[in-house]
């Protein structure tokens, strides 16, 4: 199995769709190829952001593969396999192994919410099976399940769970992880937020919507973070703010369609049953984007 862990700024990134709701392919690797120009450090498709539950298997498959092929090993591709079912997470994570992801992502079960013992029987059954190292999402307002400190200790003991997208929004315990966590295991801040304070108390980088928009900002706060220069990704920290609140006033990906389609980047297309931005989101983007310098 491979096994190196994802670290810097991967981009989770969004699906383009045309007017009716059929996924834009040409958008798509021109998306890609402006992350790529950026400076990115890797490819997050077929999450939360990439509005993952409306997708068929076979467009599931095609964003997948798309991603693959543009980014050319260059940066790792590391799509969202988790659901709620084990079969099933284990299956979709096998067949983005055969389409040549590097890792996968891996959301905590929502909705049934299993027990500690449900949940480690639960990483151990994918990562045994599945064929790919794992990065465990940790994100509660989603999926009704916060993965303590202590449960993620658990997790992270098994062969095969290299990294962890915490986002749980919360920075003391982002501080108990980043302090307990073993050698090689690498820590993913899950919230825009929280980039420049996780990657200062040693994060590893982050999972970022943020960088669908402005991915050279994303990639220099996180690497003057690791460079030391915490003037300059504090300086970021601040310019990108107002922006990324925006970006989260609604549902994600509501707002960073939106904001993407502000730049003439795609439309803000989203499928049910999301809806398109409010006037006062978008508003709030147009205030943010030209406040960041970036319209």
């Amino acid at each position: 199995m491979k096994q190196k862990a994802p670290r810097g700024v991967l981009t989770a990134l969004i699906t383009p769709f045309h007017e009716g709701g059929a996924f834009d392919e040409s958008t798509f690797l021109s998306l890609i190829d402006r992350q790529l120009e950026a400076g990115v450090h890797g490819l997050v498709p077929c999450g939360t952001t990439g509005e993952t539950p409306t997708m068929s298997g076979e467009e599931w498959e095609r964003v997948i593969t798309l991603t693959v092929q543009r980014a050319a090993g260059a940066i790792p591709v590391v799509p969202g396999t988790g659901s709620n079912s084990t079969r099933a997470t284990i299956e979709k994570t096998r067949r983005a192994a055969e389409l040549g992801a590097d890792a996968v992502l891996v959301v905590t079960p929502y909705y049934n919410k299993p027990n500690p013992d449900g949940m480690v029987a639960h990483y151990r059954a994918v990562a045994e099976e599945g064929g790919l190292p794992i990065v465990v999402y940790n994100v509660p307002a989603r999926t009704g399940i916060n993965l303590t400190p202590d449960l993620l200790g658990r997790v992270w003991e098994i062969p095969g769970v290299c990294s962890v997208k915490e986002a749980a929004g919360d920075l003391s315990q982002a501080m108990t992880i980043l302090a307990r966590r073993p050698q090689g295991f690498t820590v993913l801040s899950g919230e825009d937020e929280l980039i420049c304070p996780m990657a200062l108390l040693g994060g590893d980088g982050v999972i970022s919507v943020l960088s669908n928009v402005d991915p050279e900002g994303t990639v220099k706060m996180v690497e003057a973070a690791w460079n030391g220069d915490v003037e300059a990704s504090r300086a970021e920290h601040f310019r990108l703010l107002p922006l990324v609140r925006a970006l989260f006033a609604e549902s994600n990906p509501v707002p960073v369609k939106a904001a993407l389609q502000r730049l003439g980047l795609c439309t803000d297309v989203v499928r049910p049953p999301l809806a398109a931005a409010s006037e006062a989101t978008r508003r709030s983007l147009d205030e943010a984007l030209a406040g960041a310098s970036l319209r």
